[in-house]
């Protein structure tokens, strides 16, 4: 293998219609028994970790080990509901590409994704692509994007038995904090304005290439190919 894919998930892979927000403002009237709304906090490149913190902050929740636990719990438990809605999506060309790098051979994919593991299963499993990745590195690990690379690359090693190189490596993603967390571990960046970024926007913060949707399967494939 010769490639490292790491693929985020929410507006790179899937849209899930504001699902998860809408799970957790449920979690937060059933856990904490708060009806309030969440659009006022930027979901966009965050971690899990990093949100439900601010929605401790935001009304006043005491952010313990505890309270995490148990507003996860309340949110894994109102995902799959909040899933089932005419706006869940996968964007256009994924299953093509996760298909092709597949095939292809010199690829290993995994995922680099905000999401807490649970909640990255309920998303990708809903639509069918969870078998696609064997390994991934998640907000279990840390509630900080740009520490997650490390711990996705180790895990790469681990289950391929590849030491990748930081150039043989793609952060796949589709806002400036997917750029920003791949250039922290010298990896090349795919920008993809699928998301809430415009493809100028995302050209702004220099990734290596920036496409406006992953519909072109050879054109993506021969760019994910390249050598530096």
């Amino acid at each position: 293998m010769k490639h490292l894919l790491l693929w985020d998930i929410d507006g790179t892979l899937i849209a899930s219609g504001g699902a998860g927000m809408r799970a957790l403002q449920r979690a937060l009237r059933d856990v904490f028994g708060i009806d309030g709304l969440l659009a006022d906090i930027d979901f966009a490149g965050r971690t899990d970790m990093w949100i439900m913190r601010e929605v401790f902050r935001k009304f006043a929740l005491s952010a313990t080990r505890e309270n995490f636990e148990r507003y996860f719990e309340g949110y894994v438990a109102a995902l799959p509901a909040e899933m089932n809605n005419p706006q869940t999506r996968v964007l256009p060309g994924v299953r093509e590409i996760l298909r092709a790098a597949t095939e292809h051979g010199g690829f290993a994919q995994g995922l680099l994704t905000g999401n807490m593991r649970r909640g990255a299963q309920l998303k990708l499993a809903h639509h069918g692509l969870w078998d696609h990745f064997a390994f991934g590195a998640f907000a279990d690990d840390s509630e900080h994007r740009n520490e997650l690379g490390p711990h996705a690359v180790r895990r790469a090693l681990e289950r391929h038995g590849v030491n990748f190189a930081a150039d043989d490596v793609w952060i796949i993603g589709d806002t400036p904090h997917d750029i920003a967390c791949g250039k922290i571990i010298g990896a090349r960046t795919l920008a993809v304005a699928t998301g809430g970024a415009t493809l100028e926007q995302l050209r702004e913060h220099s990734p290596t290439a920036a496409v406006q949707n992953l519909a072109d399967t050879a054109a993506v494939l021969a760019l994910l190919e390249r050598r530096p």
